[in-house]
């Protein structure tokens, strides 16, 4: 997918692990370079005296995909959003400890400019996951009394991932369906009900 984005010459922004590429990087920042933000939902707590959601943002150049070829390698920098673990028990701790989110970009933006776009990435999955979570029970009630009940991850085994051959006759994409294959019924009933619509109620 990232190769498709440089392709195009346009930026990506990812959210990756703590692999030991990623654990070198954030030992190198130095500690004048981290810069303090507030979330505009932050909540102050007056107990702790301090936002609860107060977070820290810097970032180190970084060469991201190191365990693909040479030539798959990107230079970019390496945007590390660290938050500070919240004591449950409100007490001093000995040391603080912290949470770190990574995101290697080239984006051409500015630090925190880049770091507010990337959560916005968030808002948009979550929109999208909900699409596709309403639009797969909506298959599964058109499918089959059976299917309008069963699990998401059912209705992927059973009617998203369906082993069918494409093929086409007359300029028309026809799909040729296993033989026996067990889900047929519920599957061609779904499809005739997305292509015709479903019986209207009395």
């Amino acid at each position: 997918m990232t190769a498709a984005v440089l392709r195009r010459k346009a930026c990506f922004s990812i959210t990756v692990r703590r692999l030991p590429p990623v654990r070198t990087a954030i030992a190198g920042i130095a500690k004048e370079a981290r810069v303090p933000i507030r979330y505009t939902n932050a909540v102050y707590d007056e107990a702790c005296r301090r936002w609860i959601s107060d977070v820290e943002v810097a970032e180190i150049p970084f060469i991201a995909f190191t365990s693909k070829a040479k030539s798959k390698q990107v230079s970019a920098r390496l945007i590390v959003r660290r938050v500070p673990d919240v004591n449950p028990d409100n007490q001093d701790p000995l040391f603080v400890v912290y949470r770190y989110h990574t995101v290697p970009t080239n984006s051409p933006l500015p630090m925190l400019e880049a770091e507010k776009a990337h959560r916005g990435h968030a808002v948009v999955e979550q929109v999208i996951a909900t699409i596709a979570f309403n639009l797969t029970r909506a298959a599964g009630v058109l499918a089959s009394p059976f299917h309008a009940k069963a699990t998401t991850g059912t209705l992927r085994a059973q009617l998203i991932n369906v082993p069918a051959r494409p093929a086409h006759s007359a300029r028309r994409l026809v799909l040729h369906l296993p033989v026996d294959w067990p889900w047929e019924t519920a599957w061609t009933q779904l499809a005739e009900s997305v292509r015709h619509g479903p019986p209207l109620a009395a």
